[in-house]
């Protein structure tokens, strides 16, 4: 979450075509408005009728790439977290979200980190990166380290949609009530979309911290754990 790795790329490549649904639906609800009567179910039904003719699939990953794009992924963690500065969950790995997940034995954690918590929000970043890296082939990180950059990735088109469709929306829409109501919708889509993103980083935050503690406790060697006593033998057989 410092920066754009390989795997994060690995990890877009898979939900882009998620992406691409989320930029036509956007289109066609905007169309449908346009066209006044997409409010009412037939006019639904019509829209998703004439889509194969509104934007060709081509066309769509053109849009939808380049859409993703306008915003950094800097720019992008600032709408999801709400901070300008320090605004992701990796900087208040320790200091907050450890503490507050009850899977994470934070005793254990320490002796993970082989040293006393960072206090520092740069630091902390550092620090929860660079046990991420040793964990980010994991399954269950994979997963929700993907579910997480699907999300930021919608928040962000959530804000082009908002700021571009709707400025579109209220210029070109007929009535002023159904372009306010449009500009709700998409509002609305922001806001939701925003907080399933801020759950799922503070997520892979502590999902990483989690599996990590279990994988040191699994790899613990074996001379540090307690030993079962053996039961001496009777003197006759050692003798014997």
């Amino acid at each position: 979450m410092i920066s754009e790795s390989g795997a994060e790329k690995s990890l877009k490549d898979q939900y882009r075509w998620q992406i691409w649904i989320i930029v036509a639906v956007n289109t066609l609800l905007l169309y449908g408005v346009v066209q006044s009567n997409a409010i009412k179910v037939e006019g639904l039904r019509a829209v998703f009728t004439d889509a194969q003719n509104l934007l060709p699939v081509g066309v769509a990953l053109i849009v939808a790439t380049v859409l993703t794009g306008l915003l950094s992924s800097e720019a992008k963690a600032r709408l999801v977290f709400l901070r300008w500065h320090h605004a992701l969950p990796g900087h208040r790995a320790f200091s907050a979200h450890a503490v507050k997940d009850p899977r994470i034995d934070v005793a254990a954690l320490k002796k993970v980190h082989g040293e006393a918590f960072p206090v520092d929000p740069v630091e902390q970043n550092r620090a929860w990166y660079r046990i991420y890296k040793t964990m980010e082939n994991d399954t269950a990180v994979r997963q929700v380290h993907r579910d997480f950059l699907l999300l930021r990735d919608y928040t962000g088109l959530c804000a082009v949609f908002f700021v571009l469709y709707g400025a579109i929306g209220l210029f070109v829409i007929p009535s002023m009530k159904v372009g306010l109501i449009y500009l709700f919708v998409l509002a609305l889509q922001f806001v939701f979309v925003r907080q399933a993103a801020s759950n799922y980083g503070t997520r892979m935050v502590t999902t990483v911290l989690a599996r990590r503690v279990g994988k040191e406790s699994q790899e613990r060697p074996k001379s540090t754990r307690p030993r079962a006593r053996k039961p001496k033998a009777d003197a006759p057989d050692e003798q014997e």
